[in-house]
């Protein structure tokens, strides 16, 4: 009915447009280092049926040691908003550029999942599972670099107030998690 679960996933992630806050979008770069610990409670573990059998659900803990880079690239002359403000990059320069960074400030993080891992014979099985780690709002910094013209609304100001939008987006505050894997049980 219970079992334990050790593990570490990691790996690199790079999605575009990814956080999408009052109309601007960046690109998320994630670096994921996660090691956990975790307890399988199986309510169906004595069924006949071992597809039955393989439901469980699945609570821990997790070291969370990951990387965020957002970053944004907007063409010379091209519109852009920053914190629902519209901007527009100097038609003669280099462009606007945003840089950022995102880190949660809970390293230690409490986990909740449901999964399904059957046995295919004796030693071998499969496991796919989904839930998310509660880490808390991130910390967020943002660095523009580039000339930008708007009606009157200054494009630092404009970044200080979407650091503070994003770290205090309450979507953040959980880490999704989704796992697929082969098993072998000595």
């Amino acid at each position: 009915y219970v079992g334990l679960a050790l593990g570490y996933n990691g790996g690199d992630i790079s999605w575009s447009d990814d956080v999408k806050v009052n109309g601007s979008e960046y690109d998320l770069d994630m670096e994921n280092k996660t090691a956990y610990l975790n307890a399988e409670i199986r309510p169906w573990g004595a069924s006949t049926n071992r597809w039955a059998q393989g439901v469980y659900m699945a609570a821990g803990v997790g070291y969370l040691d990951n990387d965020y880079a957002l970053d944004r690239r907007v063409q010379p002359g091209e519109a852009f908003k920053v914190n629902n403000t519209n901007f527009i990059a100097t038609p003669n320069g280099n462009g606007v550029d945003i840089n950022g960074q995102m880190e949660y400030k809970n390293d230690i993080a409490p986990y909740l999942g449901l999964g399904w891992a059957p046995k295919i014979n004796q030693n071998w099985g499969v496991f796919g599972e989904v839930g998310a780690y509660y880490t808390g709002n991130p910390t967020v910094k943002l660095t523009g670099s580039g000339d930008a013209l708007t009606g009157g609304k200054d494009f630092q100001d404009a970044l200080r107030a979407e650091e503070q939008k994003i770290a205090n987006d309450d979507k953040y505050e959980w880490l999704p998690v989704a796992k697929l894997g082969v098993s072998y049980h000595f």
